[in-house]
């Protein structure tokens, strides 16, 4: 069988040897935890506890703030210690639940969904703070409403899992593929869709193998493999590779009637509807040459991020750089107290001689951002744009369309900083749009 895939991209060292081979560890939680209440795309939670309230592990913190919203759960039993704004990955505070763990571990009585309706199932997801947890964070209760005219009839799980360093889904996938099926078995319900597909990367053959097994006899699943191609697990180069649908400029996965799901998604999906656990601790790889003793953990949101590199042996003499999530598309941070939140993937320490630290050079016009862009756009005029402070223009270029995965900026032999200004860009452009809508 050919390995499916899509047109363009890169291929970058996956660097997955460092922590593939390590099984899952549950990381016992902190003295304190810092849970924020915007931990996903869209509106805060509303904070519905105060100062000195005992908490279990799962008790509710933050109530939805908005249809594109999710609660926030406690992953600690303890007294609420103090309700503060505090830093968040983006560089920005945000509102937080300081918990002191009692270290007890009490849980709240979950309570499994009995009948697995359509409609049932998307409730108990909307009720239990199901987001994207392949870094997205978009909530998931949104993404199985789509509306009536647009039936979804694939549902595909993630499972390429592309992103360099990271390891978490393998893992996942690995251990506990159970959970991924039965993950899969309910979005076909909720959605009451044909067929679902979990897509995973030919460098896990292994993965592909036992969940093409346990598959046999399940006429509506089927596992795919996927070529080893940064980057393979984005929603639309995904569907493209599947299925040959092409989601258009502007549109979304609903509008070809797919709706893709990462793994650690549909696992955290079968753990609700089938135990009533709630999302409140997430499985993270953490990584790189910079950290003594990579591994994959399971880790209660919340923990800071010098509390995981404490526990997993420090960081290493010549260490330079800490990511969440991985090298293309993760986040460099500079404040270790960031606490774990429902989208940390990845915690990736990278040493002083593997980070580029020059300034970038002028464009030598060699076209390789466009020949790897997955998105048929043309990268280097966005910068161009950006340097010359023509931000709005970039929208003619179709700059909303990019899914900023780094390609071009890995391709580009002068380094230029492609995606900084696209996100400029994009930022400028949406806020004329919101000004033009009010007018």
């Amino acid at each position: 069988m050919g390995l499916l895939t899509f047109k363009k991209g890169v291929h970058p060292p996956d660097m997955k040897f460092l922590s593939k081979d390590k099984e899952i560890k549950r990381l016992e939680a902190p003295k304190n935890v810092y849970i924020p209440m915007s931990q996903h795309i869209g509106a805060p939670a509303k904070c519905v506890v105060k100062k000195g309230d005992m908490v279990k592990v799962g008790t509710k913190l933050g109530e939805m703030g908005g249809f594109v919203s999710a609660n926030i759960f406690s992953s600690v039993s303890g007294t609420v210690k103090d309700i503060v704004m505090y830093p968040n990955v983006f560089g920005a505070k945000s509102q937080t639940v300081v918990i002191e763990n009692d270290e007890r571990q009490i849980k709240e009585n979950f309570n499994p969904l009995k009948e697995e309706e359509s409609k049932l199932i998307i409730e108990k997801i909307k009720e239990g703070g199901i987001v994207g947890m392949g870094g997205a964070t978009f909530p998931t209760h949104v993404k199985l409403s789509p509306p009536p005219e647009k039936p979804i009839d694939t549902i595909i799980i993630n499972g390429a899992e592309c992103e360099p360093y990271l390891t978490s889904d393998y893992r996942l996938m690995l251990e506990m593929p159970e959970k991924v099926i039965g993950g899969l078995e309910l979005l076909l319900k909720a959605l009451n869709a044909k067929f679902g597909y979990i897509g995973v990367e030919s460098n896990k053959i292994d993965i592909y193998q036992k969940i093409a097994k346990l598959l046999e006899g399940k006429s509506n699943m089927k596992a795919v493999l996927l070529k080893t191609k940064y980057p393979q697990g984005a929603e639309k180069q995904l569907i493209y590779a599947i299925t040959k649908r092409k989601v258009p400029t502007g549109g979304l996965p609903m509008d070809v009637g797919v709706v893709v799901q990462n793994s650690g998604t549909a696992a955290a999906i079968y753990e609700l509807i089938k135990e009533g656990k709630p999302l409140y601790e997430r499985i993270v790889t953490v990584t790189g040459n910079g950290i003594k003793e990579p591994g994959n953990f399971l880790i209660p949101i919340g923990t800071p991020i010098s509390y995981v590199i404490e526990k997993c042996g420090g960081l290493t003499d010549d260490a330079g750089k800490i990511i969440l999530g991985g090298p293309m598309m993760g986040i460099s941070v500079d404040n270790l107290d960031i606490p774990v939140t429902k989208g940390t993937s990845g915690i990736l320490v990278m040493t002083e001689n593997e980070i580029f630290k020059e300034d970038y050079d002028r464009c030598i016009r060699c076209g390789k951002c466009v020949t790897t862009c997955p998105m048929n756009l043309s990268p280097f005029k966005y910068i161009d744009l950006g340097e010359q402070k023509k931000y709005l223009e970039a929208a003619e270029w179709n700059v909303l369309d990019c899914i900023e995965c780094g390609s071009c900026v890995y391709a580009c032999p002068s380094k230029r900083p492609i995606i900084q200004f696209v996100k400029m860009e994009k930022a400028k452009i949406i806020e004329e749009r919101k000004k033009g809508s009010k007018k």
